[in-house]
């Protein structure tokens, strides 16, 4: 008996970005103006000064323009700095940038970015990476169109090397590194348009085969996530598309790094490749366009942490789609929740172009495993008189709405038991070990949005007991702490510069209790504002545990979408959480 063979479509879709045309040259470093632009990471500072001694004393000596004129390229307010480095460029007349420092899945693709901002301002630039992340680095520019720019590469792990060997390897590739760039410069450097790789078309097909030749294909070209795919036809894209009035050609926005459109006919084909039914459509249309919003930051993905998607679903669709939020809910097991997280996953490999292993772009130092999609159980939520995570969003009970957000870490099982506030200072303590040190990085991007999946009787007890929602978030904000100096010590061994808590709050990012005293042991609290917690409660109602899911800070923050047939001129309703702010800093 002979195999079926059948014929299928193109999982990603068009590349848009094109290539920054025009001449690049730096006649000498002598009497030049040159802009050191840092993300505030990894020595970056060290390297500059390094640099511009050294053609001091070489008799190449130039005017630099610090950091500080610019802002940080990979901060909480990245995207304004970006914005406004053309203007700051002019106006302090600058001749080239020297930008750095890539040694992170997340930095490096920002200071590739912050690189083209400069190129677009016809001004040259220059990157610092670390020796892991080179590849990574050409990726994204090739993706944003420069692949010309020069690249300074550092040796080796930065925060593993001593003061002296740091210094070491700064003066013998760093430097030299930046004078063959400069050198290079001089000569000139021509930089082409974009001609336009020729690629596939939504309907075209990219091959015919049988069921194991289509795996074989898809996964020699990283189109799968390693576990069988259903083979995406024409005819089975078109069953999804039947499940929503959107127009297939429909762009939801272009999604780096990879600078691809995220179309309507995008999600149906991965909807196919993941496994999902039909119906599931317009949640998956949710999904992509809560990850399509700028405040998403899908573009820091591929960040080392190695955050995966978890998607929530709440309303009436729990039901309709047969989604589980009893026992064993976050297994593998029940279509509806398999298929949905697995999308997610698919989608952010195929169209931003997320992919490991072995990848350029995805970075995940070590990684964790796809979530199944986490469903809310109205049910027991209501009867306890509390309300389902949509209504406290802004949602009629009646709506569907999917919330897709950043996964970084799951507790262990927290099992609580006894009085209220006994649970409560047990589960407080399993927040606080699982946010860990690593919430410096809340400080420093002002955002994390830990997530609690709360047994129905551990919230029945909370509830009758007089505590609300809010309660339990106030009780959080107020408990969940750790010593000044565990964050601290993080961000020196993370990200190679010491973050002091004072100096954030100096300069107007964080709070002024983070810096109420000078003792490196006085104890500050991990979450900003009680709201930033979600409370869902699901799980196996005959037992009494609860699990912690904490955020990427400021990468996948949960945005939430109706799930609705509706039209593009319905509009995308949905809501956004608030950004933390500070009196006096926008």
């Amino acid at each position: 008996m002979s195999e079926e063979v059948c014929s299928v479509v193109w999982p990603r879709s068009r590349h848009v970005t094109g290539a920054v045309a025009g001449e690049r040259r730096v006649d000498e470093l002598a009497g030049k103006r040159i802009a050191f632009i840092w993300d505030d990471l990894f020595r970056g500072d060290e390297m500059f000064a390094a640099f511009a001694e050294a053609a001091q004393a070489r008799g190449a000596g130039f005017t630099a323009v610090t950091h500080e004129q610019f802002g940080n390229i990979h901060g909480h307010d990245e995207r304004a700095v970006v914005e406004r480095l053309g203007d700051l460029l002019a106006e302090h007349k600058i001749d080239a940038a020297v930008v750095g420092v890539g040694a992170c899945g997340s930095c490096t693709p920002a200071v590739m970015r912050a690189c083209r901002a400069v190129e677009a301002a016809g001004v040259p630039a220059l990157a610092l990476i670390s020796s892991g992340f080179i590849r990574q680095a050409r990726s994204v520019a090739r993706s944003l169109g420069i692949s010309h720019t020069w690249i300074a590469e550092y040796p080796g792990v930065i925060p593993n090397d001593t003061d002296e060997v740091f210094s070491g390897k700064v003066a013998e590739h760093i430097v030299p590194s930046l004078f063959d760039g400069f050198a290079a410069l001089a000569q000139g450097v021509t930089v082409e348009g974009d001609t336009g790789a020729a690629e596939f078309g939504p309907r075209d097909t990219v091959f015919t085969g049988t069921y194991d030749e289509i795996q074989d294909f898809f996964e020699e070209r990283m189109w799968s996530d390693g576990l069988p795919i259903v083979p995406p036809t024409v005819e089975r894209v078109e069953a999804f598309l039947a499940h929503t009035d959107r127009d297939p050609r429909e762009v939801l926005g272009v999604l780096l790094p990879d600078s691809r459109e995220a179309t309507i006919w995008s999600i149906a084909v991965n909807g196919v490749l993941a496994g999902c039914r039909p119906e599931y459509m317009p949640l998956l249309i949710g999904i992509v366009e809560a990850m399509a919003d700028k405040r998403w930051r899908l573009e820091d993905a591929g960040c080392t942490p190695g955050w995966e998607p978890l998607v929530v679903v709440s309303g009436p669709v729990v039901d309709e789609l047969n989604f589980n939020c009893l026992g064993g809910q976050m297994r593998l097991g029940r279509r509806a929740n398999a298929s949905v997280g697995r999308f997610a996953r698919l989608y952010m490999r195929n169209i931003p172009g997320f992919l490991a292993p072995p990848g350029d772009t995805d970075k995940a130092a070590i990684g964790m495993s796809m979530n199944v999609a986490m469903a809310e159980n109205d049910e027991a939520t209501l009867a306890i008189g509390w309300q389902p995570t949509r209504v406290e969003r802004g949602f009629a009970l009646t709506d569907s709405v999917v919330t897709p957000q950043s996964c970084l870490a799951i507790s262990g099982p927290v099992y609580t038991g006894g009085p209220a506030e006994r649970q409560l200072e047990v589960i407080a303590d399993a927040m606080t070990r699982t946010l860990g040190p690593w919430a410096y990085t809340t400080m420093l991007y002002q955002e994390a949005y830990p997530l609690i999946l709360m047994s129905p009787s551990v919230a029945r007890v909370l509830a009758e007991a007089g505590y609300s929602k809010d309660d339990v978030k106030k009780y959080l904000f107020d408990h969940v702490q750790l010593p000044a100096r565990v964050l601290e010590d993080c961000s020196e061994v993370a990200g190679g510069n010491r973050l002091l808590l004072s100096d954030l709050v100096r300069k107007g990012v964080t709070p002024s209790l983070y810096a109420e005293s000078d003792d490196p042991d006085r104890m500050v609290p991990l979450l900003l504002r009680p709201d930033m917690v979600t409370i869902v409660v699901g799980g196996d109602p005959g037992r009494n545990q609860n699990r912690i899911y904490a955020n990427n800070h400021a990468q996948g923050v949960p945005i939430s979408r109706l799930i609705s047939k509706r039209t593009k001129e319905d509009g995308p309703a949905g809501y956004t959480p608030e950004p933390f702010a500070v009196a006096g800093v926008s």
